[in-house]
């Protein structure tokens, strides 16, 4: 069995083992495919694992031996998976591997925007507390979360875990999702609609995913729904906000800050109005890498093609 990795290199840059798939048939493993690479480097091969290598209808009908395509990601709009259906082929996805790693990003973005840690880190290194007449002093407004409320856009696994995180802040939550887990509701916690979350919420969260129906759904007119001087933090998929409609907010102060891991595309153009927007704190798609994320992506993806081969596929994409 011919098993190929078109995009390697971001799962396992070096400090992971591909071991568990090579024990499982004959193991091929490139860094990063072209899209005019992919049908070459994947015609002979039963089982193709892909992170974003994207995979339409065109190019899965000239792979006439696939019968697996492995997303080492939770997100799968890579492939054409009603393409990959008609022609057999099972897709799955992995679910959940990076919780903790992504909740826990939320807050290292949100807390930077709150204390600019980073700009008092330099201008301390500038000798600038070495020279101030006071014993302490700060640059930008410092931003106390307890008493505030977090509006979360989906209750999915990582949702949840930030909302655990928020309420140990201090943070009450404003919930929404299409279903609604009751066991959740507490005196910090309830499920609203979208308009009422947007109304109330210091913070707005993203934990949903890129269907067409979320796709731009921060713009200018939920913006502006939303209060003065909001914090929006997006960990989930870049193309969920209209990129100038959040700059031009940025700019004229209606959002005070924004915190992005993910950007409408990536790696994004110097020209994107967001990288040079005011208080726009941007990081490059890391909030699910920690290494102890990747691990258990490695070995949730190696169990995803051992229950293939044995018949019982899991975390199969419907």
């Amino acid at each position: 069995m011919k098993i190929v990795v078109l995009d390697g290199f971001t799962l396992n840059p070096g400090d992971l083992t591909w071991e568990g798939f090579e024990k499982l048939g004959n193991l091929t493993v490139y860094d990063r495919t072209k899209d005019e690479e992919i049908v070459n480097r994947a015609y002979d091969c039963e089982m193709v694992l892909i992170n974003k290598t994207p995979l339409n209808m065109e190019t899965l009908k000239k792979l006439p031996k696939l019968k697996y395509i492995g997303v080492l990601a939770t997100g799968y709009n890579v492939v054409d998976v009603v393409a990959a259906k008609e022609l057999g082929v099972c897709v799955t996805n992995i679910p959940s591997y990076g919780t903790s790693s992504v909740a826990q990003f939320v807050f290292a973005l949100l807390l930077e925007i709150c204390h600019n840690v980073g700009e008092h880190n330099e201008a301390v290194h500038k000798e600038d507390w070495t020279n101030s007449k006071d014993f302490c002093f700060w640059n930008y407004p410092l931003i106390e979360l307890a008493g505030k409320t977090m509006g979360i856009i989906g209750m999915g696994s990582i949702g949840k875990a930030t909302a655990t995180i928020a309420q140990a802040f201090g943070m009450s939550i404003l919930a929404y999702n299409p279903s609604k887990d009751e066991s959740l509701k507490s005196d910090s916690f309830k499920y609203v609609e979208l308009d009422q979350l947007f109304a109330e919420s210091d913070v707005v969260n993203l934990h949903c995913p890129l269907f067409e129906k979320t796709k731009g759904m921060i713009n200018k007119e939920t913006i502006n729904k939303m209060k003065d001087g909001v914090i929006i933090i997006n960990t989930s998929r870049g193309p969920l906000i209209v990129d100038n409609d959040l700059a031009d907010a940025l700019n004229s102060g209606k959002v005070a800050g924004a915190g992005v891991d993910v950007m409408s595309t990536e790696p994004p153009e110097m020209d994107n109005p967001l990288m040079l927007a005011k208080n726009c704190f941007i990081t490059p798609h890391i909030a699910w890498a920690p290494k102890e994320s990747r691990e258990r992506l490695m070995d949730i993806a190696v169990d995803n093609l051992v229950k293939f081969i044995n018949k019982t596929p899991t975390n199969v994409v419907k």
